[in-house]
């Protein structure tokens, strides 16, 4: 974890030689940096991306192989387990930004989805191939892809493990845009320092109002608007906001 004094923190997924697999030593450490980051007030956006040529190469297939034949309950509850410790980052309150620098397959698609943006190396490699493996999708696969790129790309994904690579995501909407690979990083700070720089507790309040899709209806969506402005509207921040405006300067926002 590398923490920037601006309240930037990056996550690297760190074992290259395995193409970030997601091993239970590294889920068990994504587990305890989440947490930490949960109850950390000074972090206002989370950047997360993989060490070497890929992004993640998903859950981790010696593990899956090695089950045989396995009653389905314990089964079952240890995928549920999995699958919530790597989402947990979908819960974050502070945006979080998907620095896809590499191949991103089954479940390391899945974590790249459960972030707020996403931008990808062009050449990189998206790609579900649950069925293809003869295993049903796992990791919300289901929801996240077509929340993100509609449910006629999600069903050609999921029923044909097709590769999309990071230039047809950006158009097809799986992530913002797509950059040359060396400067997929750098990409992904410049939003999130950009991020950083807003007032935190209306970038908290915005991710809450856009979380699962966005309000349900317009009336739903005044009703918390109707909430949350005049909570900002309370807030240190605004007035500094304001005050930076007018003598036309970059605004200090202190979260209060």
């Amino acid at each position: 974890m590398d923490r920037r004094p601006d309240g930037i923190v990056v996550l690297t997924l760190d074992d290259p030689a395995r193409r970030n697999a997601m091993s239970e030593t590294m889920t068990s450490a994504w587990r305890e940096t989440v947490a930490g980051l949960r109850e950390d007030a000074g972090v206002r956006c989370v950047v997360v991306t993989g060490a070497g040529s890929a992004f993640s190469s998903g859950g981790d297939l010696g593990w899956i192989a090695g089950r045989g034949q396995v009653d389905v309950p314990p089964l079952r509850d240890h995928m549920l387990a999995f699958y919530r410790t790597w989402l947990a980052v979908r819960d974050l309150e502070v945006p979080t930004i998907a620095a896809v620098n590499g191949a991103a397959v089954g479940a390391g698609l899945c974590l790249a989805l459960a972030c707020d943006l996403r931008y990808a190396a062009s050449g990189a490699k998206l790609v579900a191939p649950f069925t293809r493996l003869g295993i049903h999708p796992g990791m919300a696969a289901t929801y996240l892809l077509p929340e993100a790129g509609g449910l006629p790309l999600a069903r050609e994904m999921l029923f044909t493990g097709r590769v999309v690579t990071g230039e047809e995501a950006a158009a097809y909407g799986l992530v913002n845009r797509a950059v040359p690979r060396e400067d997929v990083l750098d990409v992904a700070l410049e939003i999130a320092g950009r991020i950083a720089e807003a007032a935190p507790v209306a970038t908290r309040l915005t991710k809450a109002a856009l979380a699962d899709g966005g309000q349900p209806s317009l009336e739903a969506a005044l009703r918390w608007e109707s909430l949350a402005q005049p909570v900002t509207m309370a807030s240190e921040d605004l007035a500094e906001g304001i005050a930076a405006q007018r003598e036309k300067r970059t605004p200090r926002f202190t979260g209060r």
